[in-house]
Formats: C-alpha cells, structure tokens, sequence
C-alpha cells in the first residue's frame, strides 16, 4: 500500500490545475464534512427562504475557506435564508467548479478566471460575480542560499513547474516580463517544495500563503516573490456561477454574497479563530497544524485586503483590475471580453442595500 503524502509536504494542489478539467463531467464528491457543515443555530431567518445549496471548494477544507467556516458557524447563510449550505471539498479528485456548476451539484463555485476563461470561450454559461483574493497567490520559492527575488533572476535558473496549467502561468510570467523560455531551465515537478531545498531546482512555483510557510517551519529560510506583483495579476477564489442564476435567482445569489461578505469580514479581523475552525472542526482530518494555519491565515489577509476594498467593501473588482486581468488572459493566450467573464453588478446591489458591510 502506498504511502499518502504528509499535508505539511504535499502542498496544495492548484486549481490552476484543474483548466483541462473544465466541464469533464467529473462527478461530484460525496460531502466531505460532517454535520459541522450547516449552522447548528438557527439564524432569525429573512423575508426569503432559498433552501439548501451547496458550494464546490476548490480544495481541501483547510484555512483557505475560512470565510465559508465563519458564515456556517455564525449563522449568517441562515440568516441570508438559506436552510444549508453545503461545502463540498474539492482537491485531488479533480472535481471543479466548472463541473460541478454544469452538472448541477453545486449553487457556487471557487474558480479563477484562469479556468473559468476557457470555459466560457467553450460555452459554459459562467460568470464571475466576486472575488475572495484580490491577488493571486502564486509566487517564486526559493532558499536564501540561492535567492530568486524577482523574474530577472530566474534567467539561467532551474524552475521547478508543475505540469498542466501552471506551465501556461509560468509561460505568462515570462512574456509579461520579457524574459524568453529559454533563458530558464524548466523542471517538471509534483507539489512537494523539497525539490528546492535538495538542490534539484533553484526555484520552485508555489502559493505563498502555503509551501514557504510550510518550509520556514522546517527551519528553511526561504526568498519569495510574488507573480502579482510582476505583470501577473490574476485575481483568485473568484466567486463563479451560471448565468441562468443571475437572470432567474438574482435574490439567491446576492443573498449568499451578503453572507459571504460577513463570514469573511469575521475571519480576516480573526485569524485564530478562523484557524482553530479549520484545525478543529472543518478540517479536523486534514491533520492541519494549528500554528501553520494562523501563519497562512495572516499571509492570505494580504491577499484579500486591500485600499480597494476597504473603499468598496471585500469581493470587489475596480475596472483597473478587471482590465488587468483581461489583459493578462490575453497574454495567456485566452481572449475574451470583461463582459463576457465577470458580472460584478449583484455585488454592488449588495453594498447599495447593505452600506454596514464595508467594513474590512
């Protein structure tokens, strides 16, 4: 019998990744939590009642959701109207958002236009209604020994890349910063950053909320850079649904982004509890580590908080960054149009009826 990974080694699997997976078909996985999942309290309940949904993850149910934890915990999807809300694990199965949206098994789904882009040019009815991170987090590891701290000094380096859509990423991070494919030496990698600290690569493409942290606690000092940062501003755990949800169950959804916006203005002011949340009860079989998951809590705050939102609430996109973004899928590769990709219209009703929610 083999072995499974260790979290702490394996890092996180892309949703990046999952690009050659849009609309396979791929069944949805069972429910991986528990009862946990829906609120325990019953909320005051709204003028509406929307039922029960579920919400395909683009993970494992670590620290990355801990917005979702506070909303179920808190009561506030029940208070939205909502009887459930089901949050369905993705990770290693290649479930999507993509596909679970297609096949109906899930309301919403955690995406990124680097995914959803495609999908829609192949004629999935999708749109962006908002996003969790306002950068991507991707990012260059290295080890101080042999530091990369920007694009210029992977020229004549090994880049550990795994294969599938971050080859694309990666290709995308040259051309925006001039650098040709083969001034650097590309190296095939899995998701374990051990490759960069044995000396096999010199770098090695990661989430910065994730596998710097993970080797920092190894006693590893590490060198990052972030691809946002240089000419890669993808947005990231974009907030993606049918537009037939749009046209029919506007209400729907804006009353899940309402409670969205509450859970993860809680856990961005709280990143212990939302850390002890995902240690001790959403993802207490992950065998996440209590410390590592307040480091990368902290770490994704940053990707999730900015000027911007703080002067127009979290989710929300200026058109600086919508055009960012369509420019930088076209650099990719995939042309398409910001009306075509993203309908942030819902979010700004939200913020125009609920103006106490600009609070984070």
């Amino acid at each position: 019998m083999s072995r499974r990974p260790e979290p702490a080694l394996l890092g996180r699997r892309r949703l990046f990744q999952a690009g050659a997976m849009v609309l396979a078909g791929v069944p949805l996985l069972a429910a991986c939590g528990s009862d946990s999942d829906a609120a325990a309290t019953p909320g005051d309940g709204g003028s509406a009642s929307f039922g029960e949904i579920a919400v395909q993850l683009s993970w494992i149910k670590n620290i990355e959701f801990a917005g979702e934890y506070m909303a179920t915990t808190k009561g506030y999807y029940e208070k939205a109207g909502f009887t459930k809300v089901e949050l369905v694990a993705g990770g290693a199965s290649g479930t999507t958002a993509e596909s679970a949206l297609a096949t109906g098994k899930a309301f919403v789904g955690l995406s990124t236009p680097t995914v959803v882009a495609p999908a829609i040019l192949k004629g999935a009815p999708l749109k962006i209604v908002g996003t969790t991170y306002q950068k991507n987090p991707f990012c260059i590891l290295s080890i101080d020994k042999k530091p990369i701290a920007s694009p210029a000094d992977m020229v004549g380096k090994k880049i550990g890349v795994q294969t599938g859509a971050n080859q694309v990423i990666f290709a995308a991070l040259l051309k925006a910063n001039g650098i040709a494919e083969g001034d650097v030496e590309i190296v095939p990698v899995q998701f374990d950053p051990t490759v960069v600290t044995t000396g096999e690569v010199d770098g090695f493409m990661s989430y910065i909320t994730n596998e710097p942290i993970l080797l920092a606690a190894r006693g590893f000092e590490v060198t990052t850079f972030l691809m946002a940062d240089h000419k890669l501003p993808f947005v990231a755990e974009t907030f993606t649904v049918l537009q037939e949800s749009i046209d029919k169950e506007r209400d729907k959804v804006k009353a899940f982004l309402k409670a969205e916006i509450q859970g993860w203005t809680d856990a961005v002011a709280s990143p212990e509890d939302s850390a002890e949340l995902a240690v001790t009860n959403f993802g207490k079989d992950q065998g996440l580590k209590l410390e590592e998951q307040v480091k990368e809590a902290t770490a994704q705050n940053d990707l999730i908080v900015s000027d911007d939102t703080k002067a127009n609430g979290l989710f929300t996109m200026t058109q600086e960054l919508i055009d960012a973004n369509i420019e930088v899928l076209a650099l990719s590769g995939v042309t398409i149009t910001a009306e075509q990709l993203f309908d942030l219209s819902l979010l700004e009703e939200v913020y125009a009826e609920n103006p106490e929610l600009k609070t984070a």
